[in-house]
């Protein structure tokens, strides 16, 4: 190594402008250079070509405290004509400045449901107001999944331009862990061509309680076929099973742990699905399920809403907290037991209270969106000491928060130490250079109009829609259906049969068969509530009036009847099996899907992924934290195959 203090002025010189012209040469090899905080200086942070931890602590040194706990808040995109952002005209840009300029947030989720080139368009007019800052640290964009039937405000969306796909649990009936990858590689390329950087799934829950509400995103109620389906997602979505790609997306794991042994199949987000019981055994069950998401480098986790009863931790029992204050949950075992090191993201609005609205809404003070809040098991705590327990616990970012002012105020009164804040720091800014946002986040808006939903994908989403649905029963080789048939239809679309090659009449009498198409029952058994009144619960047995059981009878006097049923969750059928000759399941598909099946233009192989309980006593009497453990109508597994005809 020279010796600087001994060379002579002139060395000095001569080295210097050596110096100035390799990197001059050095800067023309790299045309992406951006300068990001404008001082016409390549500074590291700035520099594609230096590895990510050289960049990660120049950035670091430069940045402020409040730049920091800036960070570590997760926001929601707010929109125009809409209090949570599901919008389909654009982003208030004025508030999203004050978030990203005053309150330095550069984490979102975005709720729009517009075409691609417009929605491509809006995350790139968010992005230079976030160039424009001291730093110019990009935006990272995230989603609640876009691409299946199933749509809750809140938890998933359907629309603008995306491929539609079955539910995760169409994957699940097919058990096809190379679909899935395809699957997660094509959402992956369609969510970056709209600027989108994060999805926040898959869903590793077991759907271990078949009343759930949230039963139709996951994989299913077998810990090692959820383990394997997740662990793919998280691939395909990624780009491999080595952490993520610069043009993937990260996954966020959910819910760590325990989420789908809900009592009666109330949901987290309810004060009244607040508590979970488990055994150790059932626990450890809830827990496989994640290792297949967790080996493929799943950059993100989830914590769940809930609080668990009954399982220890390291000969502990656990703290009766929610999951984004347990420090055993978190530091203990997810990062200890298994070792992981990426991000963890709380879910949405748990340091927020919970007032009377949100308690024990009525019809005269419904809850709304501004009195959503789940601080389960510290609802005692301030606002200030949630935020210090949950960054103890292993917090790396508080979703749904707009205002960092808290952990601010912490780190000021030493509450929560430098140290710490930049443990978190530099896990979501990593996740940033790896992403490449710093070198480029902006999309191409024509680019994504021709990607984005584009014939050849949607062609491949609707044979895994054909593929996925299950035969349970098919009396006499109903199926398939001759061409020319005389068909019956309730709640099936005509111009689809047409389009098939039958004839559609007007009553059951003139028919040769019959189709009745409906799906899982549910009741709004909490109506007052914001996610109750949105979500599927109680009941999965049909009631005798119900239309499609009344259409079933009718029909089935005079012809043999095809039931074809959506399970969001799984539906009790024994009372309407006498009724029925042909029985499909489907976890989202079009009628023209469904008559590719009936018509044998398209095999059907697929295969339960839950039970089918016998009857509401059977739902009642099984335990919500084991597995398909009720009497059956039909075990998990059922399923026969019917090839195409050809």
């Amino acid at each position: 190594m020279t010796n600087w203090k001994r060379l002579t002025r002139r060395q000095r010189s001569l080295i210097g402008v050596a110096g100035l012209l390799l990197s001059a040469t050095a800067l023309d090899a790299q045309p992406q250079w951006r300068d990001l905080n404008r001082n016409h200086m390549l500074d590291p942070y700035e520099d594609a070509r230096l590895p990510v931890e050289r960049r990660l602590d120049d950035l670091i040194a430069r940045m402020t405290i409040e730049e920091k706990v800036g960070l570590m808040v997760h926001a929601s995109l707010p929109a125009q004509g809409s209090p949570i952002g599901a919008s389909s005209i654009g982003y208030d840009v004025p508030r999203v400045r004050a978030m990203i300029e005053q309150g330095k947030v550069n984490s979102f989720i975005t709720r729009l449901v517009m075409p691609p080139a417009e929605f491509a368009r809006q995350n790139n007019i968010i992005q230079k107001i976030a160039e424009d800052t001291r730093l110019g640290i990009p935006l990272t964009v995230s989603t609640d999944p876009r691409h299946h039937f199933q749509a809750t405000l809140g938890a998933s969306t359907t629309g603008g331009g995306f491929t539609l796909w079955p539910d995760t649990l169409g994957f699940a009936a097919l058990g096809d862990a190379d679909l899935v990858r395809r699957f997660g590689d094509i959402a992956r390329q369609e969510y970056r061509a709209v600027g989108i950087h994060m999805a926040l799934s898959p869903q590793a829950d077991v759907g271990s309680e078949p009343r759930w509400s949230r039963f139709s995103a996951t994989f299913g109620s077998d810990p090692a076929t959820i383990s394997s389906l997740a662990g793919a997602y998280v691939e395909g979505f990624q780009g491999g099973a080595s952490g993520v790609r610069s043009d993937g997306v990260a996954t966020v794991v959910k819910h760590w742990v325990g989420y789908g042994a809900e009592p009666d199949g109330f949901d987290g987000h309810n004060r009244y699905g607040r508590n979970v019981s488990l055994t150790d055994a059932s626990f450890a069950d809830h827990v496989r399920a994640f290792d297949g998401p967790l080996a493929a480098g799943s950059e993100g986790v989830m914590p769940t809403y809930v609080v668990l009863h009954g399982p220890s931790v390291d000969g502990r029992p656990l703290e009766k907290v929610g999951g984004g204050f347990s420090k055993q949950l978190l530091s203990g075992l997810l990062r200890g037991g298994k070792g992981y090191r990426g991000l963890i993201v709380s879910d949405w609005s748990i340091t927020r209270d919970c007032p009377q609205s949100c308690v024990a809404p009525a019809a005269a003070d419904p809850q709304t969106a501004q009195a959503i809040g789940m601080p389960w098991g510290v609802e005692k705590l301030s606002v200030a000491a949630r935020f210090v327990k949950g960054v103890d616990a292993g917090i790396d970012q508080f979703g749904g928060v707009d205002d960092a002012a808290p952990i601010l105020a912490a780190v000021r009164g030493g509450a929560i130490s430098e140290t710490r804040i930049d443990e978190s720091a530099r896990r979501i800014l990593s996740l940033k250079f790896r992403l490449g946002l710093f070198d480029n986040p902006y999309v191409d808006e024509q680019a994504a109009a021709k990607l984005v939903g584009n014939a050849r994908w949607q062609a491949e989403a609707d044979r895994a829609q054909r593929e996925s649905q299950i035969l349970l029963r098919n009396d006499a080789g109903l199926l398939p259906l001759r061409g020319g048939s005389k068909i019956w239809l309730h709640g099936a679309d005509a111009a689809a049969a047409q389009a098939a090659g039958y004839v559609v009449v007007a009553d059951p009498v003139d028919a040769d068969v019959a189709l009745v198409r409906t799906a899982t029952p549910f009741e709004r058994l909490h109506p007052y509530h914001f996610f109750g009144s949105r979500q599927h619960e109680g009941r999965l047995d049909f009631p005798a009036g119900d239309p499609a059981v009344v259409a079933l009878k009718r029909a089935s006097k005079h012809v043999p009847v095809i039931l074809a049923m959506e399970m969001d969750r799984p539906a009790v059928l024994t009372d309407l099996m006498p009724y029925s000759k042909a029985v499909l399941v489907n976890f989202g598909t079009s009628d023209s899907a469904l008559f590719d099946i009936l018509s044998g233009r398209s095999d059907v192989c697929g295969h339960l992924p839950f039970a089918l309980p016998y009857s509401m006593m059977a739902v009642k009497s099984q335990r919500p934290d084991l597995s398909d453990d009720g009497q059956a109508l039909f075990s998990r597994g059922a399923g026969l195959c019917l090839k195409a005809a050809h």
